[in-house]
């Protein structure tokens, strides 16, 4: 039976991919889960494997087209068999149509702002308002003429209002994502200083045995990877998602890593972390982290993550407060590691203190929930051989 390939959501407010480039040509042989095709959407450029095994067949879209998500755009067939055949083929450059089946976000009811008989999209008719646009001079390319976001990009871009200015489609769309959780999600804040002296240690301890049996340096963050899973089997409540109407416990937990790329910041996944061991946790990382700041990152790579974790300590940053990604319900921003004097024991000693900040949604968990997090995740940092044995 054929099998469509279709362009992918990766994200909640996701309206269209870009195509990049056919990784196979019509005709060959592909097998399942291997690399079929690069996509760029706003937060980097992945590879998408094959979703069957078979034959590339009925190629309808070209490098360089913008295509809403869930279009086909090809299919996978088997020897004598027809390709799917539920979309037009796009033109190279061009914009693709959905399919009835396949719409984007629902067209709104015309208002005074809105020429009448125009259907825009809600994500449209909001970029429009922030920049002041006139709507009446947008081309829709959507069903019946609809209005979507990437047309206001477009047209944008058209009259040269984004050029020069250093900003890139990625940055304007991480910026509206991260505004969107800002003011939509309720945030609270929950800070704690922690004596970071048997991590430094610990890591020195390993680093030469992880480095000579798997190659790989061990750092601070891969530490606190380690530690931060733990911590959330402990306490699943940060470790749930919210889809807007109820909270849903994750078994399995899954650490977004927020890693600074060219044009802004991704975060790539480290799956069932809580099983990995730090040689695992390092190697992953590292990869992630190299493919990341050379845009091969696939679509498992920033798929499913139930926490993330932000540190910047490397750029000498002592505490700050992240905004969370949704449908995640947390984040763990991290400082840096630096000697300032703490009371133990009764005495002044100096001793390397790490800032750790939780950023936490409010409808699925408290301070009292958030400080006991913290507070046990100290205590593995404090004492972190025992949970890491």
């Amino acid at each position: 039976m054929a099998i469509s390939v279709v362009m992918p959501a990766l994200e909640i407010a996701q309206e269209t991919g870009k195509l990049l480039s056919w990784l196979k040509k019509e005709g060959d042989t592909v097998a399942k889960g291997e690399p079929l095709l690069e996509i760029e959407t706003d937060k980097a450029v992945m590879e998408i494997e094959s979703p069957g095994e078979g034959i590339l067949a009925g190629i309808r879209v070209e490098p360089g087209t913008d295509v809403p998500v869930g279009q086909t755009i090809a299919g996978i067939v088997n020897p004598g068999e027809a390709p799917p055949i539920d979309d037009p083929p796009v033109a190279p450059g061009g914009n693709a149509t959905p399919s009835p089946a396949v719409t984007s976000a629902p067209a709104i009811e015309p208002t005074a702002s809105t020429p009448k008989g125009l259907r825009v999209s809600p994500k449209a008719r909001r970029l429009a308002a922030e920049r002041n646009l006139d709507l009446g001079r947008v081309p829709g390319t959507g069903p019946a003429g609809e209005i979507l976001a990437s047309d206001i990009l477009s047209f944008l871009n058209s009259r040269g209002e984004t050029e020069g200015t250093g900003e890139s489609q990625i940055s304007r769309l991480m910026a509206e994502r991260t505004t969107r959780s800002w003011t939509r999600v309720p945030h609270f804040f929950v800070v704690r200083e922690v004596d970071a002296g048997a991590l430094v240690e610990l890591r020195a301890r390993l680093a030469p045995a992880i480095e000579d049996s798997r190659h790989v340096k061990l750092t601070h963050t891969d530490l606190l990877i380690a530690l931060v899973a733990r911590a959330l089997l402990k306490h699943p409540r940060f470790n749930a998602t919210w889809n807007g109407e109820k909270i849903h416990m994750n078994k399995e937990v899954n650490i977004g890593l927020a890693i600074a790329v060219s044009e802004g910041v991704v975060a790539p996944v480290i799956h069932h972390a809580e099983r990995a061991d730090l040689g695992e946790i390092a190697v992953r990382r590292r990869d992630l982290a190299e493919r990341s700041r050379c845009s091969k990152l696939r679509l498992a790579d920033l798929a499913g993550a139930t926490f993330t974790i932000s540190n910047l300590g490397m750029y000498e940053v002592d505490a700050f407060s992240a905004i969370i990604n949704p449908p995640q319900v947390a984040i763990l921003a991290v400082g840096r590691i630096t000697e300032r004097v703490m009371a133990v024991g009764g005495e002044p000693l100096i001793r390397p203190v790490m800032t750790l900040t939780l950023s936490a949604d409010h409808r699925v968990a408290d301070g009292a929930r958030a400080a006991q997090f913290l507070a046990d995740l100290a205590t593995m940092v404090n004492n972190p051989a025992p949970p890491l044995s």
